[in-house]
């Protein structure tokens, strides 16, 4: 597997626990939105300290993004980075694919898969026929609410299930979706992705239409 050091351009602060990192891009490399790399830091002791992340940025753009969040691992180090830092990415590799409008369900960073993908929609105009659920535990913990909803206006569906105790559960799909004969891309915690996936397939929908990482 090839690998590529390249230096972060950018930071910047999203949310309370989440980053937005601009870094080099190799020459000749090539994603599609919703792919992902595995990403180690390049320093003593972190190289081999592997995480995917899916790129936020097109592959159009000059540099590559991610959009990272904090926990108590690689990540929290991570976040300690500054401009002029270094990474090493390797290989891209299938993560979440775009297969035509439908609907986008995602559990707070389970969020990136989705925004280069919608990125690109918007930018071709073709993102009619599409809608979003955003599941977060509070406001403070939504990624580029005010970019979502610029590109999907009322389509764009935030759900709390810690200030609001909503949750998407079967009543709420039920009560929020007119149509199941439609493509359910979905990007969660695990146990999340298992429960959506399980209830949706109770409703009909097949499997094929449902777009996750596997």
């Amino acid at each position: 597997m090839a690998t590529f050091s390249v230096k972060i351009i950018s930071t910047q602060q999203v949310t309370h626990d989440v980053k937005c990192f601009r870094i080099e891009k190799p020459e000749g490399y090539k994603y599609t939105p919703g792919q992902a790399t595995d990403v180690s830091i390049n320093k003593p002791g972190w190289e081999n300290e592997t995480r995917p992340f899916t790129f936020t940025s097109l592959n159009s753009d000059a540099y590559l993004e991610f959009t990272i969040k904090r926990y108590n691992n690689v990540t929290n180090q991570l976040h300690q980075l500054v401009t002029g830092d270094e990474l090493i990415i390797r290989d891209v590799w299938g993560a979440i694919e775009y297969k035509g409008p439908g609907y986008f369900i995602a559990g707070g960073a389970g969020i990136t898969p989705f925004i280069a993908i919608l990125r690109e929609l918007y930018q071709q105009k073709k993102l009619d026929g599409n809608s979003l659920f955003f599941s977060n535990k509070t406001a403070a913990d939504i990624i580029y609410k005010d970019e979502l909803i610029h590109m999907l206006g009322e389509n764009a569906r935030f759900i709390l299930t810690r200030e609001e105790n909503i949750h998407i559960d079967k009543a709420f799909l039920l009560a929020k979706i007119p149509d199941f004969n439609k493509h359910f891309y979905v990007c969660g915690p695990d146990k999340m992705i298992q429960d959506i996936n399980a209830t949706l397939e109770g409703l009909g929908v097949q499997a094929e239409s449902l777009i996750f990482e596997k």
